[in-house]
């Protein structure tokens, strides 16, 4: 099985540094896993995208990009779960 590669974007990066560390490593440990699967179970598509998932790891969320000829998966955003979907 190929391993996928994990990129940030800079918000996304922003996002992790400012996290407590024992959450920082806990959502980092979680990103890890989608090198090796990018659709655990209990991932779930974000809806009106057609390569946006997103999962959850504790309180907070994960939204990223799968792109599959390349490879890839590019983490978006990860914040708590009540303020990662506001734009």
């Amino acid at each position: 099985m190929t391993a996928y590669r994990v990129e940030f974007t800079t918000a996304a990066a922003k996002e992790i540094r400012k996290l407590d560390a024992q959450i920082r490593r806990r959502i980092l440990a979680g990103i890890a896993e989608l090198e090796r699967e990018p659709r655990p179970p209990g991932v779930r598509k974000l809806s009106g995208y057609d390569n946006a998932w997103w999962v959850r790891i504790g309180d907070y969320r994960v939204l990223y990009e799968v792109i599959e000829d390349q490879v890839l998966v590019t983490v978006v955003r990860v914040a708590h779960r009540r303020d990662v979907y506001e734009i």
